[in-house]
């Protein structure tokens, strides 16, 4: 049993009297804290909250807007969308530069950050999103993102969240967050393990983008523009063949897409995988302590290229049940099975699976299981995430309020069928990606841990 006894005079002022505010964890690092002269976030920067546009649409173009799903490796990741100018200079209040801190403050992205990287000059935040303006020149703005990124400033943001039935950080709670100052020379040293990660990120993402150019070279596509037909004419019988009545699945700019894919060998989705689909809803297993557990893999676990490689070790993941399994056998996630979104902001994005974790697909996504002997699940990843791939997917959304694609429909999407020698070229330069990024975790890690050690010994 573990318990702490609290004087009268600790009890913060009498503004949290619940147990868990006062665990000898939390109080043993407030200790530490203490050792150091330090500041609260309030006396060392200014701090923004956004907004989102009206609706939520959001533009192909403009100014870069931030949400907490962008935050990736204490960056933000490229699958950001765009607000107007406009809007942009409307909200002025709410622009973050490079260098600026970013805090996911409501629910369970809460302790997640973001330091804005050099390349984005000036962006914009959503309501979901605190931004820290360091003003102090005492602190650098890296330290300070590495340092809340670290078990000292998460265990402040998870004290201040423990026990509140909505869990949401305002202004006052943020600007009370301390941090010690530490000397100049041993805030750069973190800074710049800290740049040296966000460099590999940079090298990770133009593995990436190489690998993107060299498939839209090869398949005679780098420069195709699909423009938008204000008006065309559609036969009955294409309709009723399609089942589809909607304007927007019969663009002629589809038509031409496939037209040039198919110059190509291509085939379909179907062809190509042995799998395409997802189980019912997931049943959840409420037995903390089951052995071998079997994870829910949800939206949120998938990361850029891949799932977070450490899903499993989050306090909030889910896990399924033995007869749910044995019902849904086909479903369990085997290595380099790709799972692509079915629903929402990401509608068409596909990322492999490439971590021995047991797992299986939750609600909202669904399972391509590639043939092998037929396409690399690798080379089938980028096309799918290129903007080919994205757009053909993208044709066979359905829904008002809230789009939706079913397997029955990915299944007729076609992919070409590049020279097995071109496709491993393409899947050798996302392998040189993932291992950039796994070098940029590992300095960033090694930067959380050098601010830990500075603040231990």
């Amino acid at each position: 049993m573990q318990y702490s006894i609290i004087q009268k005079s600790q009890l913060e002022g009498a503004l949290r009297l619940d147990a868990e505010y006062y665990q000898p964890e939390y109080l043993e690092l407030v200790d530490k804290l203490n050792e150091f002269r330090k500041f609260k976030i309030g006396e060392i920067s200014d701090i923004v909250y956004g907004t989102t546009p009206t609706g939520g649409i959001f533009e192909e173009n403009g100014v870069p807007f931030v949400r907490s799903q962008n935050f990736s490796l204490l960056n933000i990741d490229e699958n950001i969308v765009y607000c107007s100018e406009s809007f942009h200079k409307q909200n002025k209040k709410s622009k973050v530069e490079s260098g600026d801190i970013l805090f996911a403050v409501v629910g369970a992205t809460i302790g997640q950050l973001a330091i804005v990287q050099d390349k984005i000059k000036e962006a914009n935040i959503n309501q979901n999103i605190a931004g820290v303006k360091i003003k102090d020149k005492r602190f650098s703005p890296h330290f300070v993102g590495i340092f809340f990124a670290s078990r000292f400033g998460q265990f402040q943001i998870e004290r201040l969240v423990t026990g509140n039935a909505q869990f949401y950080l305002n202004t006052e709670q943020i600007k009370n967050f301390v941090i010690p100052l530490l000397k100049n020379e041993l805030q750069d040293k973190t800074a710049r393990i800290f740049k040296k990660s966000q460099k590999e990120l940079e090298n990770s993402k133009t593995l990436y983008h190489q690998a993107e150019e060299l498939l839209l070279e090869e398949l005679g596509l780098k420069d195709f523009e699909p423009k938008e037909d204000l008006a065309y004419v559609v036969n009955f019988s294409d309709a009723e063949s399609a089942d589809r009545i909607d304007a927007e699945y019969f663009q002629p700019r589809y038509e031409k897409l496939v037209e040039a894919i198919k110059k190509n060998r291509s085939k379909t989705i179907k062809e190509l995988s042995e799998v395409v689909g997802h189980p019912s809803n997931p049943s959840y297993s409420t037995d903390a302590d089951q052995k071998n557990k079997t994870y829910i893999l949800t939206q949120k676990h998938l990361a850029e290229f891949s799932p977070k490689d450490n899903f499993w070790q989050d306090e909030d993941s889910l896990f399924t049940t033995e007869e749910f399994l044995e019902k849904n056998k086909e479903y369990m996630l085997k290595n380099e099975d790709l799972v692509l979104y079915s629903v929402g902001a990401y509608i068409g994005k596909t990322n492999i699976y490439n971590i021995n974790v047991p797992a299986i697909i939750g609600s909202f996504l669904t399972l391509i299981r590639p043939r092998k002997d037929l396409i690399n699940p690798y080379y089938f990843m980028v096309f799918m995430n290129s903007f080919i791939g994205r757009f053909l997917t993208r044709r066979n959304q359905k829904g008002l309020a809230q789009q939706y694609i079913y397997p029955y429909d990915i299944r007729k999407q076609i992919v070409p069928i590049l020279p097995k020698s071109t496709q491993q070229k393409i899947a050798d330069l996302v392998h040189q990606s993932h291992a950039a990024r796994q070098k940029a975790k590992q300095l960033l890690e090694e930067a959380k841990q050098k601010v830990e050690d500075l603040i231990e010994k």
